[in-house]
């Protein structure tokens, strides 16, 4: 007799941190998943593309090198789930409608990609440069630059030539894209048109690769949660020391008139899912990465046992901008990590 599969939602963390993920029993049909699929294909279809990738549940967000399909991670198949990767990574990356649809565009952007083999076009390789360029584990975004689009956090596109035009696409796709107006006297516009030419030739048209594949489906993957996250942790962690006495002592104070105020490490452990959020927006760097540089703060400033030595808002500000620099320091100093 087959084995029930487990009600996710009464169980708790650690319980669910022992599953395996293909002992989840998951799947795309009758989640919300199921209608932002549909909301791609019919943004494909209104394109006049016949193309429309496959997708199925893995550990993370890809689409395979020669496949012509979506890897979409496990944990938006269930709410508990969603739930849960808030808790290990602070953040739920496609965790909303607006949010998903945006990654559902750029690897539909790879999808087509592999399907109709567009990356040898010697036009594709002129404007996007080399799929065959070896993928870097860090890059080092130019923040003013206009030879890209803007789509995903992270200035995304300049990690590869493959994401490039993965982003160029996905400004492309959506009917009421307004790319004409949004990159005018942008040098990334000439990038635009071409994928609006291309897709307009092959509108209609059969995709050259249409392999059903797929690459580490759920039903296939043994390794438990806990695993997952701790790999997916040491993934997105930080890899360099710090140093952050002379600011922190800038911030805070250590002098005795100051001893009957609050902690620093309490005021930053308080303030830390708001500095999180916005220091987040400001950078667009991974949660996890920024609450590591907090973790960070708090520790030493507890070793230095510093205590607030202003107005609490002026201290908060100034320990947002100091968060964010600090962030940003790491992330241009070549270590902003490619997505896997």
């Amino acid at each position: 007799m087959a084995k029930e599969p487990p009600k996710l939602s009464s169980l708790s963390d650690e319980q669910l941190l022992d599953m395996r993920i293909c002992d989840l029993k998951l799947s795309i049909r009758q989640t919300p998943l199921e209608a932002r699929i549909d909301q791609l294909n019919s943004e494909l279809a209104d394109r006049g593309l016949k193309f429309r990738p496959h997708c199925w549940l893995s550990d993370d967000w890809f689409s395979p090198d020669g496949i012509p399909g979506i890897a979409i991670p496990f944990y938006l198949a269930h709410p508990r789930l969603m739930r849960l990767e808030r808790k290990q990574l602070l953040e739920v990356e496609g965790g909303t409608k607006q949010w998903c649809m945006k990654i559902l565009r750029h690897e539909a952007g790879h999808a087509i990609d592999t399907a109709f083999q567009i990356r040898r076009k010697s036009r594709y390789r002129e404007l996007f440069g080399k799929a065959s360029e070896p993928y870097p584990e860090f890059y080092r975004p130019k923040l003013q630059t206009r030879d890209f689009v803007l789509h995903l956090n992270m200035w995304y596109a300049q990690a590869h030539p493959l994401e490039d035009f993965a982003e160029t696409f996905a400004v492309w796709l959506p009917p009421k894209s307004r790319w004409k107006t949004r990159y005018r006297n942008w040098p990334a516009l000439e990038k635009l048109h071409y994928v609006d030419q291309f897709m307009g030739e092959i509108a209609g048209k059969q995709p050259k690769v249409q392999s059903r594949k797929r690459i580490e489906p759920v039903s296939q993957i043994r390794r438990t949660l806990r695993t997952h996250y701790r790999r997916k942790r040491e993934h997105y962690g930080m890899d360099y020391p710090s140093v952050f006495d002379k600011d922190l002592r800038k911030l805070f104070s250590c002098d005795r008139a100051h001893r009957r105020n609050p902690t620093a490490a309490a005021l930053l452990s308080r303030w830390r899912g708001e500095i999180r959020r916005v220091v987040a927006n400001w950078t667009g760097a991974y949660s996890y990465t920024i609450d590591q540089v907090l973790q960070e703060m708090i520790e030493r400033c507890r070793e230095l046992n510093l205590r607030l030595g202003t107005a609490p808002e002026i201290c908060k500000r100034d320990a947002m901008i100091l968060v964010a620099l600090r962030t940003n320091n790491y992330l241009n100093s070549g270590h902003r990590r490619v997505m896997m």
